[in-house]
């Protein structure tokens, strides 16, 4: 097979042809042009690099207890977590899913794990909350039950004072401030991506402004940055009325109340989800997974 060239002056190049050759020459230039990777950020992780980061053999028996739960190949893989991110992790609780993005980041990224302020000792107790977004006052309620005190133990600074010592995630760091401002000054405009882990639902009997909480988030991220949320799923109609008692949020609820700070519901992910859970009791019966949906929403 013979291949014929024919070169053509510049006075019969095309749009075309000139954005063609214009890219080729580009390409051409060894040493000097940086991979396409490189030129939008590092690819997401891939399955490989998330299964070394779940069966990393320095992460805790707790952890690893956690992750039957949890299927944290599933969530990191859906978070789309690419090294040298800024991430942060709204009631960090324990840092479960601190460490896991501490370790998804690397130690070109870092993560923050925010808890609220203390209680000081002599607060008044806090006001009864009204349930919200109770539009069917017609299905069974659970029997508000007496809270025992509870127990002592380490908070979430402490906890994840303690994770940082493992140079693995030297990258991890405690924000304690209030939900309804929950980004520190210098973080504002940094942030790729921030996640809540089954505790949206909490801020209800809390009595956190939602709505203040969610707009400090939209204000604090990158335009495309990313904030996903997870929790357990509650009836329809229920809204957030049965967060002090079944621990549980409608999912419609929640959705609507992210979108209002102005975030677009961009994905959501099934491998939590539990069809065959009733939602009417805070542990399912018979024994089974909780139904829980997970909803990526972003920044436009």
């Amino acid at each position: 097979m013979t291949i014929s060239l024919r070169v053509l002056r510049p006075s019969q190049w095309t749009p075309h042809l000139f954005v063609v050759s214009a890219f080729l020459s580009l390409s051409g230039c060894a040493g000097t042009s940086k991979p396409f990777e490189q030129a939008i950020g590092p690819a997401a992780l891939t399955s490989e690099q998330i299964a070394e980061i779940v069966g990393s053999p320095d992460r805790s028996a707790a952890d690893r207890t956690n992750d039957l739960r949890r299927k944290p190949e599933q969530m990191l893989a859906f978070l789309e977590v690419r090294k040298g991110m800024t991430v942060l992790d709204l009631s960090t609780g324990g840092g479960y899913t601190t460490e896991l993005l501490a370790r998804a980041v690397g130690l070109t990224g870092t993560a923050y794990g925010q808890s609220q302020p203390p209680r000081a000792p002599d607060t008044p107790p806090r006001p009864a909350v009204a349930p919200e977004g109770d539009s069917s006052p017609q299905l069974a309620r659970p029997q508000t039950t007496t809270i025992a005190s509870p127990t002592v133990r380490r908070t979430s600074v402490q906890a994840l004072a303690e994770r940082a010592k493992n140079p693995a995630v030297s990258n991890l760091h405690s924000v304690v401030r209030p939900f309804e401002d929950p980004v520190p000054q210098d973080l504002i405009g940094r942030l790729d991506l921030v996640t809540l882990m089954f505790n949206y639902h909490d801020l209800g009997h809390m009595g956190i402004d939602r709505a203040k909480m969610n707009a400090a988030v939209f204000a604090a991220m990158k335009p495309g940055a990313t904030y996903v949320i997870a929790d357990h799923a509650g009836r329809p109609g229920t809204g957030i009325s049965e967060a002090g008692t079944l621990h549980r949020i409608e999912e419609a609820f929640l959705r609507k109340e992210v979108e209002a700070a102005g975030f677009r519901l961009l994905e959501q992910a099934d491998f939590l989800r539990n069809p065959s859970d009733p939602r009417n009791k805070n542990t399912p019966e018979p024994a089974q997974p909780k139904d829980e949906f997970v909803l990526k929403f972003v920044k436009p």
